[in-house]
Order: structure tokens, then sequence, then C-alpha cells
């Protein structure tokens, strides 16, 4: 398995997000440019240009039209995939962090962080079919818990949304009323904060990472714990195959630490587990920084990391990966 190496920000990655079809991956960076490229071979198709912080987060419609982004610059852009034209602009008074469109794409929930004392918060902005009658409005506000929120995604049917993020705590909430439905138990859940997570592709289980150097795998409808892989690292990025039971894992110290441990070079690695019993069954190494993002592609036959390093590595699998036998 070579992997395919695309250059194209100067900053770390920060998400990668595939289309539905699998044929194109969004890659967004701290470098302002979120970049279209061929999920094949890797070729760059094209960066769309107007951010002006950091960008955190993406999603791309199921028609493949739209992209949305979340930045620091305290906005979310709505863009044409294929002409990179920006379509709308949402502002807040916080930088965005995190944005999901719910099933049909006719909803997006973002959230922005805590700022200058304003708490974190999730909003919920309706998507116009044309982008002339858009409108900044939001459904729905729910003034976040303490600390900053990394991820909220829809929950099944579009009838909740689940958020996690800083306090360790994974909360689902009712996406009609805002009203807090679940969190999940202090007892088994995350000890430090959640980096990332991500859906089952039939949306009924997540999976979440963690600080705490561990990843946990949740019932979407009960938020019940039903698994837990240990790893050496703080995780940053998960990924689960829509294939077969695997879940990835990615991670490393954080930059403070990073030159006291080891001078070999690569040895950032993404980390496979079977889903079901919990145990490593392999790694894919070659970053030479932590690992900040991991996507499968919808198919399954490949995966892409995205790295500290400036790097998106693409993995396609040999045909022997898809019969590991443990």
């Amino acid at each position: 398995m070579r992997p395919i190496l695309m250059k194209g920000h100067e900053r770390p990655l920060t998400f990668l997000k595939y289309n539905r079809e699998g044929d194109l991956l969004v890659s967004c960076a701290k470098d302002h440019n979120p970049t279209v490229w061929f999920a094949d071979y890797g070729e760059r198709l094209g960066t769309y240009r107007g951010h002006n912080g950091a960008v955190w987060c993406c999603d791309v419609s199921r028609d493949s039209m739209l992209l949305i982004t979340a930045s620091a610059d305290q906005s979310v852009k709505l863009w044409n995939v294929q002409t990179g034209a920006q379509l709308y602009t949402f502002s807040f008074n916080s930088p965005a962090r995190s944005v999901d469109f719910s099933v049909g794409d006719k909803l997006a929930v973002i959230t922005t962080d805590p700022f200058m004392g304003v708490t974190s918060a999730i909003n919920v902005k309706s998507i116009a079919d044309d982008p002339s009658h858009q409108s900044g409005e939001s459904v729905l506000t729910i003034t976040g818990p303490t600390g900053r929120i990394n991820r909220a995604v829809w929950g099944p049917l579009n009838k909740t949304i689940i958020s996690a993020g800083e306090d360790s705590v994974i909360r689902i909430w009712d996406s009609e009323t805002g009203k807090l439905l679940k969190e999940s138990n202090q007892e088994v859940g995350h000890k430090k904060q959640i980096t990332s997570l991500t859906k089952s592709a039939d949306g009924s289980h997540f999976l979440t990472g963690s600080l705490d150097k561990s990843a946990k795998l949740w019932d979407t409808r009960t938020l019940t714990l039903i698994k837990t892989y240990a790893t050496e690292r703080p995780v940053n990025a998960v990924a689960m195959s829509p294939l077969l039971d695997h879940v990835v894992l990615g991670g490393g110290q954080d930059a403070s630490s990073v030159t006291t441990t080891d001078h070999r070079a690569g040895k950032f690695e993404a980390k496979f587990y079977n889903k079901v019993l919990q145990e490593e069954i392999g790694g894919v190494k070659g970053h030479f920084g932590p690992i900040n993002a991991l996507a499968f592609n919808p198919d399954g036959k490949s995966f892409s990391s995205g790295g500290e390093d400036g790097y998106v590595r693409l993995h396609h699998f040999d045909s022997d990966y898809f019969s590991i036998k443990i």
C-alpha cells in the first residue's frame, strides 16, 4: 500500500471529508484555504478562497454541490463545490468550530467557541435551495455547556443533535426544542477533552476520540457505551470503516512534547483496531507530526489522513487488507 502524498497546505491539517460518491476529498487546514482533491489519485482540483482564519471543519452536501466550512474568522461559508464561488457567509461573534449538514441538506448545525465572554453555542441554520434566498437567521440556538464544543452532528432522522467537546461529556439535544435529552455517564465516559466524533455509515452508533488516550463507541439512541479502544497517545482523530469492522485512531503528543520523545522520522501512525474485539490489527506510519484528521472513503477501499506536517496522505488498501483474519 503506497500512500499518495498530497501537498497543498502550508499549515497543519484540521479536517478531511469525502463527498458521498467518494470521488472528491475536501481538506481543511489552518492556512485559510479549504482544498478539494480527486480522491482516486490525489490531484488537486482547486481551493476555496475567502476565509481569513484557520478552517476547522467542513461538510459536503449529498449531491456534491454545496460545501460548508467553519472558520476561526468567526464565519461559516457556503461554497459552490464546482466553481469555488462563495455563495453565502454566516457571521458569528466567536470562532466557528464545527459544521454538519442534516439528512436532506435543508439544515446545518454549527458550533461556535467560547470567546470574550460569549459562551459556546450550537446553532441550527436553515439552508435555502436557492443561495440568493439564503437567510442568516438561526432556527435554533442552544447556549452550550462550559468549554469548547469540538464537534456536533445530527442524530437519526435529524431529531437530535449530538455534541462533544472540552468538558469530556457527550450530550444529546432535541433538535426542535433545544432541550437536553441525555448526557454520557461520567463513570464510563471520557476523562479528558473529546477531540473528534464520527458516525457510522448507518448512523446507529458513533465513535469519539479523546486526549485521555482512548476512543469509545456509543449507541446513538441510548448513549450506552459499546466499546473502548485504548492507545498510548492522545487521540486527535477517529474514523470508522463503512465496509469492515475496523476503526482507525490517529493522534500524537501536543507540539510541546514532540521534540523530547523520539527522533525517528514519520513515526506518527494511524492505528487500526477491530471494532468488535477492540484489538489492534495494524498501523500505517508516515506522518512527521501528530495526525489531526482521518477519513474513510465511503466505499471503504481507501482512507486518508491529515497531519500537523501539512500533508494529506491518501492510502488505497491492498487486496490482502480485506481478508485480515483475527
